[in-house]
């Protein structure tokens, strides 16, 4: 069935860093037109009553294909990390492509190494043609220097980012938390934050040596920050993101040994999260991700340290970022940059911009909507915020994939 043309009117677009009064026009599934002074007949108008129109949210880095969350949370896109499978092969891949359709768009992103295990490399090529945007190392980073060095090199050679978990295993191994009062308060065991320092120096040296490009999915502290500016100072090809956990959260969250504060990594002291706060208003971070991983009460009600760490995240990420705008960390567009523009680019898909000839995937915004966070009304299939009871504002009222409205 042919679409028809849709202009859109009486918006606020966000295609620049602050929201305008404009319309846009789609025909044919893509961005026709910003401000038409005139549409094609039969073109079906849609009121956005003074909302903002913003491209469709690149969730980049998420463990589960979760449609409902996506779609409360505003996200078009979905890349999904390897983990589950894992996606180590050209049907596995595939397959997860296909796990979105019709309403939402899934990039797998294909195992680094056979199995994860950090040892051989996967069929990397063939996976490509399957349908993977990059390859990430998944949950753990790989720590054979000689078999990272031949992923970067084989990556870049295919032209695909690198997608890294950086924490040193010999000194996280068997830790649940960062070191700190905190974890010293509740018996836990816990790791030095500069095990994230360390993982990134390794793999910042090999990128100098391969040139291979490649983004650190979470960086979480102020050393680790400090080493992705001195590499974009000198040149290198490296991205890194957050989640607005360990933007907005510290280590006190996990006082009362609450589960769904466990996170990979683990949150940590106030002043690394105001480093992360100076890092997403300078620049240093590149991608805002909700780094969805659904848990259920099988993994998440358990004593804190046998607990799985992960968060639901999709649906309050766009009204955490909002939240960042009101407290002008960032300003609109900006936080499209960091949620949709950037991560279209890795990815390497025709979308992420309200620009004309752009996958017209467009969410509409109220941006001042109040709402609470409840974890048990929530429409992942899984709970598990550190949010729970948090007052939040702003909400996708509607969405486009493709020119199709799916919400």
């Amino acid at each position: 069935m042919e679409l028809k043309p849709l202009h859109i009117v009486n918006a606020q677009l966000i295609d620049g860093d602050t929201p305008r009064p404009g319309s846009l026009l789609v025909a044919k599934g893509r961005i026709a037109a910003l401000d038409p002074t005139e549409t094609p007949d039969g073109t079906e108008t849609v009121d956005a009553k003074g909302q903002w129109l913003a491209p469709g949210i690149i969730d980049l880095g998420v463990f589960a294909t979760d449609k409902p969350a996506f779609h409360f949370g505003g996200i078009t896109r979905a890349a999904l990390m390897p983990d589950n499978g894992p996606l180590d092969g050209a049907g596995l891949v595939e397959r997860a492509a296909k796990g979105g359709k019709p309403d939402l768009w899934v990039h797998p992103l294909a195992a680094a190494t056979k199995g994860l295990a950090g040892s051989e490399l996967a069929e990397i090529g063939l996976m490509k043609q399957a349908g993977a945007r990059a390859i990430a190392t998944g949950r753990s980073r790989i720590a054979d220097s000689g078999v990272m060095r031949r992923v970067l090199a084989y990556a870049a050679s295919l032209d695909l980012v690198t997608i890294i978990h950086a924490e040193d295993e010999g000194l996280t191994a068997g830790a649940v938390a960062t070191d700190g009062e905190m974890a010293t308060r509740l018996g836990l065991a816990s790791a030095p934050a500069i095990a994230e320092a360390i993982a990134i120096a390794r793999d910042l040296a090999l990128v100098e040596e391969t040139g291979a490009p490649v983004h650190f999915r979470q960086v979480t502290t102020a050393r680790g920050l400090d080493l992705i500016r001195a590499a974009k100072a000198k040149g290198l090809p490296v991205l890194c993101g957050i989640t607005p956990a360990h933007l907005l959260l510290s280590d006190t969250a996990i006082g009362d040994f609450r589960t769904f504060a466990r996170l990979s990594p683990p949150l940590r002291s106030e002043d690394d999260r105001h480093a992360c706060l100076a890092a997403i208003a300078d620049g240093t971070i590149d991608i805002l991700a909700s780094g969805h991983d659904p848990r259920g009460p099988e993994d998440k009600r358990l004593p804190f340290a046998e607990a799985l760490p992960g968060m639901a995240g999709a649906e309050t990420l766009l009204a955490l970022g909002l939240g960042l705008v009101r407290d002008g960390h960032i300003s609109p567009g900006r936080l499209f940059e960091l949620l949709a523009g950037t991560p279209a680019c890795l990815l390497g898909v025709d979308a992420g911009k309200l620009a004309v000839g752009k996958e017209a995937d467009l969410i509409l915004i109220n941006e001042g909507a109040p709402w609470q966070v409840d974890a048990k009304k929530m429409a992942a299939w899984a709970g598990n915020t550190p949010f729970d009871g948090m007052p939040v504002q702003g909400r996708a009222t509607m969405m486009w994939k493709g020119g199709q409205r799916i919400r």
